[in-house]
């Protein structure tokens, strides 16, 4: 399994704490391992949350939900374990 190094969520400051509550899981308390692996560069992981939200929120041709079930069988078909 390769391993990707980051930076500890509690010693996130600066920019990087400033998008702490932008991508914590609340369900969780933690930070998804996708946005985690940016911790080591902030601007690329606003980058990654902005596409992101517009990917799963910019129109309103489809429901959350149907973006959802998109990503999962996009991701199954790429072999994408996330």
């Amino acid at each position: 399994m390769a391993r990707i190094e980051i930076v500890p969520e509690d010693s996130w400051e600066g920019d990087l704490g400033e998008m702490y509550p932008k991508v914590v899981d609340p369900t969780y308390g933690r930070v998804d391992n996708i946005l985690a692996i940016h911790s080591l560069n902030p601007r690329s992981m606003a980058a990654h949350q902005t596409l992101y939200m517009s990917a799963m929120a910019g129109t309103a041709t489809l429901r959350k939900v149907e973006r959802e079930l998109i990503a999962l069988v996009v991701s199954l078909e790429n072999d994408c374990h996330y």
